[in-house]
């Protein structure tokens, strides 16, 4: 086994260098190494002071977080806190200049180790944070003790509980680090650190005494953050555990309070909603691994792109490529539908100027790359076109016919569409090797998820171009089968079937709403409607239906429908599913015609309306997607479970605290799961019919993420 800190002495200075590649993670064994390096150079009398510096491209990236897996227990949490403690309290009790000399990132256990050192350097480009928040756990060897010494109260908890890093000039100005070095930063690191001995200064965070000042101040920041965190971090625990913890550094000594941070942190690591942010964590970066395309896979270059259509989601799409640098055209029938889509992508930017996010001159230069349009003129000169016309087969096969003529070979022939046959399309084009589908989520130029749809012959090549595009374009790419609605809107569409079927049954549109909120979705089902567009899914039920299919099995509510009708398309009509104060306005308020036509379709269909329980509400909606989802991955059209956690978190919000829709099942328990699949049948009909590998994994003892 190689060194995973390597020990060397340069101009008097004890250098120790952490090589563990690609991140520097903290390993157990990475910890213990650290340990004995600087143990040796204590004893080592050619040292006069010790450097603790990252190998590559960074410092340390963090801990190990596939380690946290091995912790079942809240004990065996507190015992690896408690040791972890302890390490750091013997770093820090080096009896020579100890200097931690920062690049890349210093996160989480990077800074905790850093932080137990005597001082601190950083190149001008660090980025210092504790991010551990996001895998909802809290700093647990020492962070939230000793950044409230260095930062302050009010610091330590803005970064503690939003888990973004701070630069190093920042860092600096608050004293979490003590130098930027300009040039090369070990031999800064060292120059640094022989100045320290000189002046025999070592200076250990822990000692650092805060004044009754400090701690008044820092009390009331903790007040104030738990006030905050009401409105941004509803349903989370670990922000607040994080405020307990250094509330608790604050009114108690430094060994106290880290024994109240060791428990905080063990209670965290056992936590769902650490168990759930830890699986979307390696869920996130097992998406981009598709089976059959190696990583070796050769891709294509986008140096330029063309969207068709500049409606909503065209120019959004757009937005997309220019906020990469990508020169786009925008193309769209007439100068009239240009200008308005123009329009909307300038007054997009500008909304974003508004708040600080750009400058005019940004603004201007990202306005510059897209060139708008009515002909194909220029199409033979990019590399991607992605249609994003009205969501009709035969406008969609045409536009694809015309692209087949008017691209290079080479160039990929994406559709933006969110339901259609990617494979009609390819056939339309005459090479369906490159057409594919691109599924933008609306907002396109804000929402992450981009469904790659991949068509019966569809490359690799276009496949593995895709995923690299997607990175490129921030957006967070998962590859899918063709099916009607891919796996997102497959899956929504009994989302909603239980939505509607509920309201008729009993529960109100505000009621059901106001459940999927406090569960943690952004917008509830009626809601995201009103926003999206009544008359999108009502069109798309019309194809359906000149086809003799339907969106889900089972009763399909005609309240939608009749929305559509009366011209209720939701926002931008000024009325939906609620009423607004004028098109366009975000205002609601209750609609009593909603009700009315609720009891008028529950008559129909001879059903007595009742009270429904906001846990039903819960229970049939998010079983109806566990059930389908089962099944979409016995067909395979998604690769992994969570394939479609990711989805569901970045296309509809799903909370990541709950892990996505088949791991909250998973944690419901999958034999709960397919009793509630029977009660349902044996109530509502036979369109409750549970998904074969539901079955199978319950009568198997497994989950979804034990398949074997």
């Amino acid at each position: 086994m190689p060194n995973l800190v390597r020990y060397e002495v340069k101009d008097g200075v004890a250098v120790l260098t952490i090589d563990n590649p690609p991140v520097n993670a903290l390993a157990p064994e990475v910890w213990g190494e650290i340990d004995e390096a600087v143990k040796r150079g204590v004893a080592d009398p050619n040292a006069e002071a010790l450097v603790l510096i990252g190998a590559g491209t960074t410092f340390i990236a963090g801990a190990d977080i596939k380690a946290f897996e091995l912790l079942k227990t809240p004990a065996d949490s507190m015992a690896r806190s408690e040791g972890t403690h302890a390490l750091l309290k013997r770093v820090e009790d080096c009896t020579k200049p100890l200097v931690a000399a920062l690049h890349g990132n210093a996160l989480g256990g990077g800074l905790e180790v850093a932080q137990a050192c005597h001082f601190r350097v950083a190149t001008k480009d660090a980025k210092i944070g504790q991010p551990e928040v996001l895998l909802g756990i809290i700093p647990g060897a020492g962070g939230t003790q000793r950044l409230p010494r260095l930062a302050g109260a009010k610091m330590a908890l803005t970064m503690c509980t939003d888990g973004k890093p701070v630069t190093a000039p920042n860092a600096l100005a608050a004293g979490i680090i003590d130098h930027i070095v300009a040039d090369d930063l070990l031999t800064g690191a060292i120059a640094f650190a022989k100045s320290k001995a000189q002046a025999h200064e070592i200076r250990k965070v822990r000692d650092i005494v805060i004044n009754a000042d400090g701690v008044k101040a820092g009390l009331e920041a903790c007040d104030a953050m738990r006030a905050a965190l009401k409105k941004t971090a509803k349903g989370l625990r670990a922000p607040y555990a994080v405020v307990d913890a250094i509330e608790a550094g604050l009114k108690l000594s430094f060994d106290q309070g880290s024994v109240r941070e060791r428990e905080l942190f063990a209670d965290c690591v056992a936590s769902t909603e650490s168990k759930a942010l830890r699986h979307l964590f390696f869920a996130d970066r097992e998406v981009a691994k598709v089976p059959d395309v190696p990583k070796d896979t050769p891709t294509k270059d986008i140096t330029r792109a063309a969207v068709v259509g500049a409606g909503t989601m065209g120019g959004g799409i757009a937005m997309n490529y220019a906020n990469a640098g990508i020169p786009v055209l925008l193309k769209d029938v007439d100068q009239a539908a240009l200008d308005r889509g123009m329009a909307t992508i300038r007054k997009n930017y500008e909304v974003t100027m508004s708040k600080g996010k750009m400058t005019a001159e940004q603004v201007e230069k990202t306005m510059a790359l897209i060139t708008p349009t009515t002909t194909y003129d220029g199409f033979d000169q990019v590399d991607i076109v992605t249609e994003a016309v009205f969501e009709n087969m035969d406008l969609k096969k045409a536009t694809f016919t015309d692209l087949g003529r008017v691209t290079r070979p080479d160039c990929i022939l994406a559709s933006n569409s969110s339901t259609l046959d990617i494979d009609q399309f390819a056939n339309a084009s005459g090479r369906p090797a490159q057409v594919l589908g691109h599924h933008y989520f609306s907002p396109a130029n804000v929402m992450k998820l981009l469904e790659i749809v991949r068509g019966k012959e569809t490359s690799k090549e276009v496949i593995a171009s895709s995923l690299k595009l997607s990175k490129k374009l921030a957006k967070v790419g998962v590859v899918v089968g063709n099916c009607f609605g891919f796996v997102a809107n497959r899956m929504l569409a009994y989302y909603m079937r239980e939505a509607y079927l509920l309201l008729e049954e009993g529960a109100s549109v505000e009621q059901i709403d106001r459940v999927l909120v406090d569960f943690g979705l952004p917008v509830g089902p009626f809601g995201m409607q009103d926003i999206a567009g009544i008359d999108v899914g009502a069109r798309i039920r019309q194809y359906l239906k000149s086809i003799g299919k339907s969106r889900a099995e089972g009763p399909q509510s005609a309240i939608p429908d009749r929305l559509f009708e009366l011209g209720r398309y939701g926002q931008k009509t000024g009325a939906g599913w609620y009423m607004y104060d004028a098109p366009g306005s975000r205002n609601r308020t209750t609609d009593p015609l909603i009700e009315q036509m609720a009891n008028e379709e529950a008559k129909k269909r001879g059903i007595v309306r009742r009270p429904i329980s906001d846990e039903e509400i819960i229970a049939r909606i998010t079983t109806a997607l566990a059930n389908e989802g089962a099944r979409v991955l016995a067909d395979k059209f998604a690769t992994r479970p969570g394939d479609i956690d990711v989805i569901y978190v970045y296309g509809f919000g799903f909370p990541r605290y709950r892990g996505g829709p088949m791991f909250y099942a998973e944690t419901v328990g999958l034999p709960t799961v397919l009793s509630r699949v029977h009660e349902y049948r044996a109530r509502f009909g036979d369109y409750w019919e549970p998904a074969p590998l539901l079955e199978k994994l319950v009568a198997d003892g497994r989950g979804f993420y034990t398949q074997g």
